[in-house]
């Protein structure tokens, strides 16, 4: 005699939609987390600042809280730039501000970038370098202005040079900081890989020294045009800081008010520049800024 044995059908599996509401299958724990990011960037969110500024420049202008004499309004302002700019005054002299600034941060650069690489990878090149650099950021950079004179003149060398100075210090310290940061076990990594010279420097030390580049790189900008408005005022005939230097024997503050302007839009420009390059090659990071 044969046994028949039977088996009970498995239960059917109940989807947690399925369950009736008050079951343990229906019940979603969401729990809402807290947003630490700064959020979503504003558009234009550099422009905010110096907009809201000039807003309450011009309302405290109008409501008259502010000496015409001492803090011209706005629209004055304005307006002493538009003749200035109409005689050819203003061109020549933005012109010429723009060529010695230029000429001095690309030598500032290119000292700062040099030197960095020696020092961050070389321990002769940063026993040799390193402490030189440092000697040199402890003296006034504009206390060199004499010194300077006497070995290159009174013309535009000098100028040239100073601004060279001031621009290729914090490109250095921060470019060199950056090397030395470097994890070293990237550096293992790399010698277990075999890498060689060239490419160590070019897939572990350039990647990790850029955001570092590029910190040096903004504050020199902002330097070459800080060193340049008192530059220009010493034996200098054209230029912003002689523009401003002549409007000070005259008393005419709108048209020093027209070179400051001038000066803090540059300087912004050219920060904003400097931005958006360091956004596209550092891309491949994801920073609060991003």
């Amino acid at each position: 005699m044969t046994a028949v044995t039977t088996t009970a059908p498995a239960p059917a599996a109940v989807s947690p939609a399925a369950a009736p509401a008050g079951t343990p299958g229906r019940r979603k724990h969401r729990t809402r987390r807290r947003g630490l990011a700064p959020g979503r960037r504003l558009p234009a969110s550099r422009l905010i600042g110096p907009a809201l500024f000039a807003a309450l420049w011009a309302l405290a202008s109008a409501a008259g809280q502010l000496d015409p004499g001492a803090i011209p309004a706005p629209w004055t302002v304005l307006r002493t730039a538009g003749h200035l700019w109409t005689d050819g005054t203003l061109p020549t002299d933005v012109l010429t501000s723009l060529r010695r600034a230029a000429y001095g941060f690309a030598l500032g650069l290119t000292a700062g970038v040099t030197l960095a690489l020696a020092a961050g990878l070389s321990r002769v090149g940063e026993a040799l370098i390193d402490g030189t650099v440092q000697l040199n950021r402890a003296i006034p950079t504009l206390g060199l202005i004499p010194l300077f004179i006497l070995w290159l003149g009174i013309g535009e060398t000098f100028k040239i040079a100073i601004i060279a100075i001031v621009v290729y210090i914090p490109i250095y310290l921060n470019l060199h900081a950056a090397l030395s940061g470097i994890d070293h076990r990237f550096v293992e990594l790399a010698e277990v890989q075999g890498l060689s010279r060239v490419r160590f420097i070019r897939q572990i030390v350039v990647p990790g020294a850029l955001p570092g580049f590029f910190a040096g790189l903004r504050l020199g900008v902002t330097g070459s045009w800080l060193s340049l408005v008192v530059l220009e005022q010493i034996n200098a005939t054209s230029g912003l800081g002689y523009l401003m230097f002549q409007a000070q024997n005259y008393g005419q503050t709108d048209v020093i008010l027209v070179g400051l302007l001038i000066y803090g839009v540059f300087g912004l420009v050219s920060d904003t520049a400097v931005r958006l390059v360091e956004r596209r090659v550092l891309s491949w990071r994801r920073t609060l800024s991003n």
